[in-house]
């Protein structure tokens, strides 16, 4: 039952509502990285405009390897822009920079939402380590040992699962902030807003994606253990 069981349907549907959003994503980041901006502003140039509008000067925008790797790291205040981000002049380089610059924003406001996932990576991290091994073993063992063992491991993987449902409301506020501040400060013409929005709106749905995606692997995970219980 452990490693073919019907309830492998759930994380068959996880992993096409994850394959659909990464690939409508990457479509419209293709689509407006070939829309350059009438004031030809890098996406570097446009976040170190945003975050000193902001009144943020101790964060430095950094170059990382990749294509969409962008992302902000409040422990050294680091704003790292990918190969497709950092030297781009386009719509969507820029409303990604933008994006990134939100979260640097959230930090400094000390937004509720992003202290708390930050405080449940470390969490998270040994969660999504221990919690499938100790789910695995439960399932070969008898006893009260052994459903302490796999109700543990489920507790462990549901910190996953709340890492996700605080993630939503990080990423959008941050695609809001972004949204407004590009508005504000004039950065991109309206028209061309309409290309930003359409990409932070589908990188968005990757993050509902996999929310969806991980609720689904809990609910697979309580299935399981249903059907152990019944069996015992």
């Amino acid at each position: 039952m452990l490693y073919y069981d019907s309830t492998y349907i759930l994380v068959l549907i996880g992993v096409i509502i994850c394959s659909i959003a990464s690939a409508r994503v990457n479509r419209m980041f293709n689509r407006y990285s070939k829309v350059y901006s009438n004031q030809g502003m890098t996406g570097r140039e446009a976040a170190e405009r945003i975050l000193h509008a902001n009144g943020i000067y101790d964060v430095s925008v950094q170059h990382v390897s990749g294509k969409l790797t962008d992302h902000y790291d409040p422990r050294n205040k680091i704003l790292r822009l990918s190969d497709s981000t950092y030297s781009s002049t386009s719509v969507a380089a820029i409303g990604v920079a933008a994006h990134e610059c939100g979260h640097a924003v959230q930090h400094q406001r000390a937004y509720l939402p992003l202290k708390i996932r930050g405080a449940l990576v470390p969490v998270v991290n040994f969660g999504s380590t221990i919690s499938w091994p100790m789910i695995i073993i439960g399932m070969f063992l008898n006893g009260r040992s052994a459903m302490f063992l796999i109700n543990l491991g489920i507790l462990l993987f549901s910190s996953a699962l709340l890492f996700q449902i605080v993630t939503l409301p990080v990423e959008f506020n941050a695609s809001k902030r972004a949204v407004k501040i590009l508005q504000s400060t004039q950065i991109l013409r309206e028209e061309e807003m309409k290309g930003v929005k359409k990409v932070l709106k589908a990188a968005a749905l990757t993050y509902v994606a996999s929310a969806v995606s991980t609720i689904l692997q809990f609910l697979r995970l309580l299935l399981i253990t249903a059907n152990r219980r019944d069996g015992d």
